[in-house]
């Protein structure tokens, strides 16, 4: 198995950190309506505490960049000295769907807007601390050109306009490597984005062609970022650093139809998934986001630490896991209490409660990785 030469910790937490704008106008703001922006170092220590040396979370765009060129970085820097301070180590998502309202995301000042951005964050990065700083530059562009330029669902809010807002997501995405590469050479980069499986139903044959077309264009993001397929953005190998797969357990499913559950005889792997991924692209790989809700996420957790485990002991450089989110969030569209993370909700002195059994699955699975350094000391992950 290959050793994690990028992250603290294997096992990695992650804050929500979506900052779009409803169908309905309303602009959604997870870091604050979580509280974590308020106990940011309480959040980090108790992570650190739990084996989670590593996480995600967000730079807010939409706050820090309210008129163009003039930058506050008052939401961002009592997060970067947090981290400091208890050596926790951030994989910074840039854009979360969520972006200034002044920006027009289908037009060129968006990329070169967000260029700039990405280039003035490296360089406070670079200022405020030693750290190799490893950033998403924009999360989930395959999910994003689905629910904001085909649905509707959120900014910017289009239909039938998936495909053009995928490739703008991909300019902006090259643009802000280069960016950050001329203030940070030593950057690291990851590209979060779902990892799925779509079926036909049964009994439905004429499906097999459209079932498999909808499966395959889950690799689109990455294909124009390598220059793969629409070379004309200015893919290049050379932009794909880090695979991060985002994987949940309703990631496959028949096409047009219901969710097929990991029971199913129908549900593909996870470890086979990630091998096909692995195979495409060749480069090191984390699940950047997996979780549950409710009473579900210790049994899910440990599923894809077992899948995860299987996929490294065939060679898969799989680098990390992290669970997203990390701490219960409002939802998206009722502001309802999903209960998704090892952590609660946050107190009026910054405790949240711990959700016993997926800590449980984590002292498992850290049990693992101190079993797995001792044995194999050149060839383990750090835990």
């Amino acid at each position: 198995m290959q050793p994690s030469n990028h992250f603290k910790s294997f096992m990695m937490g992650g804050f929500e950190c979506s900052t779009h704008r409803r169908a309905d106008g309303r602009r959604l703001d997870l870091i604050a309506s979580t509280h974590h922006d308020k106990w940011v170092l309480e959040d980090y220590r108790v992570l650190k505490a739990h084996g989670l040396k590593t996480v995600r979370d967000g730079v807010r765009w939409h706050l820090i960049e309210e008129k163009a060129g003039q930058y506050n970085w008052s939401s961002l820097l009592p997060m970067v000295k947090a981290a400091k301070q208890v050596q926790t180590q951030v994989i910074w998502d840039l854009c979360h769907y969520g972006l200034p309202d002044d920006v027009n995301i289908w037009r060129p000042e968006f990329v070169t807007r967000f260029a700039k951005f990405a280039a003035e964050t490296a360089r406070l990065l670079h200022n405020e601390t030693d750290e190799i700083p490893i950033f998403c530059p924009i999360n989930e562009m395959s999910f994003w050109a689905w629910a904001g330029g085909d649905k509707a669902m959120f900014n910017p809010m289009a239909k039938g306009r998936g495909l053009e807002l995928k490739q703008q997501l991909v300019r902006a995405t090259i643009a802000a490597i280069e960016a950050i590469r001329n203030v940070d050479p030593r950057a690291r980069f990851i590209t979060a984005e779902p990892l799925i499986n779509v079926l036909p139903r049964n009994g439905r044959p004429r499906d097999k062609g459209p079932a498999e077309a909808y499966r395959q264009a889950q690799f689109e993001a990455f294909d124009m970022l390598i220059g793969e397929i629409w070379p004309g953005l200015g893919g290049d190998p050379q932009y794909l650093d880090m695979v991060g797969l985002n994987y949940y357990s309703n990631n496959q499913w028949y096409l047009g139809g219901e969710t097929i559950p990991p029971h199913s005889p129908s549900y593909r792997p996870l470890h086979d998934m990630l091998a096909e991924v692995y195979l495409r692209y060749g480069r090191p790989m984390l699940l950047a986001e997996t979780g549950a809700e409710g009473e579900g996420r210790p049994a899910w957790v440990g599923h894809v630490y077992e899948e995860v485990a299987r996929a490294r002991k065939s060679g898969i450089p799989m680098e990390g896991v992290c669970l997203y989110p990390v701490t219960d969030y409002p939802g998206w569209e009722n502001n309802r209490h999903c209960p998704t993370g090892l952590l609660g909700f946050a107190d009026q002195h910054g405790q949240r409660p711990i959700y016993a059994p997926l800590a449980g699955v984590l002292r498992q699975w850290q049990s693992y990785c101190d079993q797995e350094s001792q044995h194999n000391p050149s060839e383990s992950v750090s835990a």
